[in-house]
């Protein structure tokens, strides 16, 4: 008696292979406290919570991590980030660094 089976397919989305970065966000005196809430949650897609613990670390430390991406997807948000930033006449700044 002969058994059939059917090979199982496992898909690898693009994103899985791409090198992981991960996204910081600098601390400035000029960009308002709410603009960052407002840039984290509608660009990033944080909840307020999370976005209020990002935006103080950043303040008291100078330098805070956001998240960590596929490249594409962070170099996307980023930009995204700057672009919104600079439309408002703030030096929100953002940077990428490789994951280890």
């Amino acid at each position: 008696m002969a058994t059939e089976t059917t090979p199982e397919v496992i898909e690898i989305k693009d994103t899985e292979l791409e090198p992981k970065y991960r996204i910081l966000i600098h601390n400035d005196d000029v960009t308002p406290y709410d603009f960052v809430l407002t840039v984290l949650v509608s660009i990033f897609k944080l909840s307020r919570e999370i976005a209020e613990h990002i935006t103080l670390t950043a303040h008291f430390t100078g330098i805070a991590l956001v998240m960590v991406r596929p490249k594409k997807e962070a170099e996307s948000l980023v930009k995204k980030a700057h672009m919104a930033a600079r439309l408002e006449g703030f030096p929100l700044t953002f940077t990428l660094e490789p994951e280890d």
